[in-house]
């Protein structure tokens, strides 16, 4: 296990090494840098001025040097300060990444509880009404594109009904009852985002498990539907379905961008887009690899939660 895990942490410590390399070459490649920026915001800087500004922050150095010398201070915890807000981008990602957790972590938790049940239940009675109702719902959340049905959601319950805001966040001081209603659209959003995917394979799971020859001894020993699913089907559907969720990290974070913007949620999602639109590099860079970071842990925390539930599976 130890090896496993050590030599785990150094291919995702790679991975993530040459992704920040990836997009710093990017972001590096974008029309302008921040000095060019400032001289169209003022146009009174000389061309000695700009070459003196680049100089003292390093924009004229190499690509490569100017990489290392950014990835010294990142692994110091300085990841430089953000041309829109003024502040450390630390504090600001810091800031924003409570409410993407609220929101991507609740539609998680709505959308694998609704995936449990009627993928059970289509499970149970395939090729019936309920088992294709069902895989109506995961072909349309799969199909649907994110941003329409977010708008779709802002115009029938905010502007045609008048039930829930059309989004931001709420006022200071604000009670969880005003958090709540600012979160129903986006969270309901979310979850039926994710909810094709897992819906999909806990019904699959369930009915390849159902097959199995322990399934039909356990009814064979008069076993009910109840027992037959939850200690004996629902144990060999897990492992699979650990695997999946894992994958479905970086298509939450994703999603949540598109939500987050439509819905002017305060979060990494929304982070990114004005980062991208504002021409803050700094911002952007962190922002996406702590996205790319987040995906790699989830793989790796899956794989070891797949051997932990399933003794058939060797790491190594």
């Amino acid at each position: 296990m130890r090896t496993y895990l050590l030599r785990r942490g150094f291919e995702t410590a790679a991975s993530i090494l040459i992704v920040a390399f990836l997009l710093f070459a990017l972001v590096d490649l974008m029309p302008g840098d921040p000095i060019d920026l400032m001289l169209q915001a003022d146009p009174r800087l000389t061309s000695a001025d700009v070459a003196r500004l680049k100089a003292l922050h390093g924009l004229d150095r190499p690509l490569l040097e100017r990489f290392g010398a950014w990835l010294l201070g990142a692994l110091r915890g300085e990841f430089g300060f953000s041309r829109l807000y003024g502040l450390p981008v630390a504090d600001i990602l810091l800031s924003r990444l409570g409410a993407t957790l609220l929101l991507v972590g609740t539609s998680f938790l709505f959308a694998l509880a609704l995936a449990m049940a009627l993928g059970t239940i289509a499970a149970l009675r395939p090729h019936g009404l309920v088992d294709r109702l069902v895989n109506l719902l995961a072909l349309f959340a799969v199909s649907v594109p994110s941003f329409w049905l977010a708008l779709l959601a802002i115009l029938l319950f905010a502007v045609e009904l008048g039930w829930l805001p059309a989004g931001g966040e709420p006022p200071a001081g604000t009670g969880p009852a005003g958090w709540a209603r600012h979160l129903v659209l986006p969270v309901a959003v979310t979850t039926l985002l994710g909810l094709g995917p897992l819906l999909r394979f806990v019904r699959s799971g369930l009915l390849e498990a159902l097959r199995e020859p322990c399934i039909r001894t356990a009814r064979a020993k008069g076993a009910g539907t109840a027992r037959v699913v939850l200690r004996h089907a629902l144990p060999q559907a897990v492992p699979a379905l650990v695997t999946v969720v894992a994958l479905q990290t970086g298509g939450l974070l994703s999603g949540a961008l598109v939500v987050e913007t439509v819905f002017a949620w305060p979060g990494m999602g929304r982070l990114i887009y004005e980062a991208v639109m504002g021409n803050d590099y700094n911002l952007a860079l962190v922002a996406v690899l702590a996205g790319t970071a987040a995906t790699l842990l989830a793989n790796l925390a899956a794989d070891l939660v797949h051997a932990r539930l399933d003794p058939r599976v060797q790491l190594g």
